[in-house]
């Protein structure tokens, strides 16, 4: 009864970490990018794999945890997730002893985890693995001469939903790949009201305090200080004093939770820095035209795109991306390429908003059809 359960408690988790990243395959090869990065593992050339790699890990999840779930091939199921837990307990271990990736996207942008959080959980589900593999070694039947486990050769039917579980998992990450998540976890969903958000924020912010690294000139002593006490204490900056702040080194560290939401990040300016956030979020329609790669956009969808939201008579019409000359026929203006990401799932990407709300969103490709 006991590995019956704890057996269903982690296939469950498997299912549903692979889950909420096959809806969206496209923001976790996001995830993926960022741990090819040169500031990671500096494996750049990896990054152009990031959503082959990604379709990989989640069909292993999905997979694995439903043959769990079933209790297919036992030994091999759990052969291969251990391996799995001990490869992202590497992962989320360096993210976090290192703070180089501060969510590792573990269960997409349904569940946020710290760096930490995420080590914790796959040590947690390494262990109970582990359990699992050594209270069901005895089930580990021998095969007979086809080289089938006597037991699970009568599993058909298991078999069959397999299949079926695994064709529905293919449509639902087809989806997300080509056009749009079915299920939207992100703070960008259709409905949501960008304003108001901005308002909650405000009203709430996140604190935080800058730490200087400062460096003993005399007896080359490293100490951590904050910027309060960097301040009042003149022994660290007053002429002569023998303490330097090393350039580079320095920490900036939450001290005080506000409201979380990534359209803190939302922040669009045109070209020459001034900032039309709010001109945005207040006209009564805006179209964006969103490209977090613009030299990949190729010439003639860019100029149909731009064709089709020409026509929106009265609305506020601004092409966002990270280079200030994207756009040949709308006012051009840029953003941050990650925060584009986190908005955007195809390049380029068309939102519609009405009074800051978001009311639609599509891949330019389905919007110009």
């Amino acid at each position: 009864m006991l590995k019956g359960l704890l057996r269903f408690i982690i296939a469950v988790i498997f299912i549903l970490s692979g889950f909420v990243k096959a809806v969206d395959l496209v923001g976790f090869s996001f995830k993926m990018e960022e741990y090819f990065a040169p500031p990671v593992f500096n494996m750049p050339f990896l990054e152009k794999f990031a959503l082959l790699f990604s379709i990989i890990v989640v069909i292993l999840e999905l997979f694995l945890g439903f043959m769990l779930l079933l209790k297919l091939k036992l030994k091999f199921t759990l052969s291969v997730l251990i391996a799995l837990c001990i490869f992202f307990g590497f992962l989320t271990f360096y993210s976090a002893y290192f703070n180089v990736v501060t969510d590792c996207g573990c269960f997409g942008d349904a569940i946020k985890f710290t760096p930490w959080q995420s080590f914790l959980k796959d040590v947690v589900l390494l262990v109970g693995l582990i359990i699992l593999f050594v209270l069901y070694r005895k089930d580990f039947r021998k095969k007979d001469e086809y080289g089938v486990t006597k037991k699970e050769s009568s599993h058909t039917f298991k078999y069959v939903l397999l299949t079926v579980f695994s064709l529905g998992m293919v449509y639902v990450m087809a989806q997300g790949i080509m056009h749009e998540p079915i299920i939207d976890f992100r703070d960008y969903k259709v409905g949501t009201d960008i304003k108001g958000e901005k308002v909650k924020i405000e009203k709430n912010p996140s604190e935080y305090k800058t730490f200087y690294s400062l460096k003993n000139q005399k007896t080359g002593a490293v100490i951590k200080v904050n910027q309060d006490d960097y301040i009042k204490k003149t022994e660290y900056w007053a002429e002569g004093s023998p303490w330097k702040i090393e350039e580079g080194k320095n920490e900036s560290v939450l001290i005080k939770e506000g409201y979380k939401s990534e359209i803190v990040k939302f922040k669009i300016e045109d070209p020459t820095g001034m900032e039309v956030t709010n001109e945005i979020i207040n006209a009564p329609k805006a179209v964006l035209v969103f490209s977090y790669h613009p030299k990949d956009v190729p010439a003639d969808l860019l100029q149909k795109v731009e064709a089709k939201v020409n026509t929106q008579k009265g609305a506020l019409i601004y092409g966002v991306s990270t280079y200030p000359n994207t756009f040949k026929t709308i006012k051009n203006a840029m953003m941050d390429g990650t925060a584009i990401k986190t908005i955007a799932r195809s390049n380029p990407f068309v939102l519609i908003l009405e009074n800051g709300k978001i009311i639609d969103k599509q891949p330019a490709k389905d919007y110009i059809n």
